[in-house]
């Protein structure tokens, strides 16, 4: 069973809309301060996650889980990203959303077992022993093809490695030679070659080689110490789903069929809990002989009420696990029903067992001012400058609609401040690209408008056609009435 070596399958984040938050803003007694690292207000709710990032370091909340409810827009995912930010790159994170477990190839109870695993780190510390040093030769030996052919093979390359201490050259397998050749190592670059299994991996370009140049796009390195042969301890950081995946995949060989196997199979296949148990056996072991150490991270599952019945009865048991992270849910939904249970109103949309499981973190809508810094620092962060006026207006607009749509008026409000010449955006500017694009109330008015002015035609139609079948019998109801009856709809309408 591999369990080195493993390349990393973490997803790559993508946060550009929240660029800005640096941490939670916490001083050293974990007091919230107003305005710091990205994040204003909101101080209830980022001590209560400043506890849970103490008791994630200190390895006391593994398995147990947290529910962020607030209105839209209170900064839910901002403080579950500044968590992220605090724990460290060293702590995985494992961002998600409720909605991504509903899949045509793999089962939803699937889908949450990955990102559990993804969440659950593995320190490995090994003593490996190694070749290190700079390279100053590579000689490749050729020889005839033992299969036939005018071409010719690499028998074995003769390399010499240069240390402070001394030089030793060494012949090594074919094998070896293309590992070279993919780490694209030239002589003066500083090399590791791993005695057991023969990875190789470049260090950089020694610093005896390094230019006078101010700009340099190449990595130097310093002359490696000691002997050429060491011991010397790796550390790799992986998560148990990096296990898994690299021993689902099967190893195929070298013929035709099985190459052809690997083309046409399925992108993405499940994983048994039988390999999981078996992974699971191999991590216990390595814990407990010290080579090995368990980091549980954080899986945030964004828009919880997206789930259904069947994967809250599976966090259950995954929450219960020996090996399970600590579980962020978010979630902005008061009462309503659970899905795939439409009989279950429950608050938030969870079932009642699920929630006495949850410490309820609350996140409140900003005010005023706190927009305002919101908006000043999102203003800082694209570039952009902006006076006080403009920023009291989209204040304003914010505290009417959301603060989201506040921000999202900064960027065309600079290109309307850029076409009237302006390097600075006004109130003119705000209020400009406010009328050309609508909020969701505005919206909302636009379309009863529309409604009742469909009303007024469909009655004014009934009405003449009433009239034309009876002329005699309704002509009171035209002089007298039917003034009246127009000046209440007109007035209605007006409101």
């Amino acid at each position: 069973m591999k369990i080195e070596e493993v390349k990393s399958t973490v997803k790559t984040q993508r946060i550009s809309s929240h660029s800005h938050i640096k941490g939670l803003g916490l001083d050293e007694n974990g007091v919230p301060i107003q305005f710091a690292a990205g994040l204003v207000g909101q101080e209830n709710a980022r001590e209560a996650a400043g506890i849970v990032v103490e008791m994630v370091k200190s390895k006391k909340m593994a398995g147990r889980a947290v529910l962020m409810a607030g209105p839209p827009g209170t900064g839910k995912t901002a403080i579950a990203l500044a968590m992220a930010q605090e724990l460290g790159n060293k702590v995985p994170f494992c961002p998600m959303v409720g909605s991504e477990v509903f899949s045509s190839e793999i089962k939803k109870t699937e889908v949450l077992m990955e990102n559990f695993r993804r969440a659950i780190g593995l320190r490995i510390k090994e003593t490996k022993e190694v070749f290190e040093g700079e390279v100053t030769e590579i000689k490749p030996f050729e020889t005839e093809n033992p299969m036939g052919g005018l071409g010719k093979t690499v028998s074995h390359v003769l390399i010499t490695l240069k240390t402070a201490k001394g030089t030793r050259q060494l012949k090594m397998d074919p094998s070896i030679h293309e590992a070279l050749t993919k780490e694209k190592v030239v002589e003066g670059d500083v090399i590791y070659v791993e005695a057991n299994s023969g990875a190789v991996k470049r260090q950089g370009r020694s610093d005896t080689h390094a230019p006078e140049y101010d700009l340099e796009a190449e990595e130097y390195v310093p002359l490696p110490k000691g002997d050429v042969h060491k011991k010397k301890e790796v550390i790799q950081d992986v998560t148990l789903h990096d296990l898994d995946v690299a021993n689902a995949r099967p190893q195929g060989g070298q013929d035709i069929l099985s190459m052809m196997g690997q083309l046409i199979k399925s992108k993405k296949t499940e994983i048994t809990d039988k390999l999981r148990v078996e992974i699971n056996k191999v991590v216990n072991r390595y814990i407990d002989q010290g080579i090995a150490e368990l980091v549980p991270g954080v899986l945030f599952i964004d828009e919880i009420h997206m789930l259904d019945i069947e994967t809250f009865t599976y966090l259950h048991q995954a929450l219960e696990s020996a090996i399970a992270p600590i579980v962020v849910f978010a979630t902005n939904r008061g009462r309503c029903e659970v899905r795939g249970a439409s009989d279950i109103i429950s608050p938030h949309g969870l079932p009642l067992d699920l929630l006495d499981r949850l410490l309820i973190i609350r996140t409140c809508p900003y005010n005023e001012s706190e927009m305002c810094q919101i908006i000043k620092l999102r203003a800082q962060t694209e570039g952009l400058s902006i006076d006080t006026e403009a920023l009291n207006e989209l204040s304003k607009i914010g505290s009417r609609s959301t603060l989201r749509y506040a921000t999202q008026l900064l960027t065309p409000a600079n290109l309307s401040a850029k076409v009237n010449g302006r390097s600075t955006i006004t109130k003119e500017d705000i209020q400009e690209v406010g009328e050309l694009f609508l909020d969701a109330n505005k919206l909302d008015i636009l379309f009863l408008i529309h409604v009742l002015s469909c009303a007024l035609f469909m009655i004014h139609l009934y009405r003449r056609n009433q009239l034309q079948q009876h002329p005699k019998s309704n002509s009171e109801l035209e002089r007298g009435s039917n003034g009246v009856h127009s000046q209440n709809l007109e007035s209605a309408f007006q409101r």
